[in-house]
């Protein structure tokens, strides 16, 4: 038997908040079931307590909210 382990890419502008709609920057795969949900920066906050000790994989990507772009130069 061989297992193979998939890596989650990076999530893009594609990927939407599933409470909202909003960009998301959270990937959360539930332990009980695979299923995957996608949240937006203020909802996975909302339910991280409740989600993460069921999940099995807590992408977070919240940290990019911050970067600076970068400025174009004439």
């Amino acid at each position: 038997m061989t297992t193979t382990t998939i890596t989650s890419p990076e999530l893009t502008t594609l990927d939407r908040c599933d409470r909202c709609g909003a960009q998301a920057y959270v990937r959360v795969v539930l332990e009980s079931s695979g299923g995957e949900l996608l949240f937006c920066g203020h909802h996975a906050r909302s339910v991280e307590a409740t989600l993460k000790p069921l999940s099995s994989k807590w992408h977070d990507e919240t940290a990019r909210l911050s970067e600076k772009a970068p400025v174009p130069v004439d």
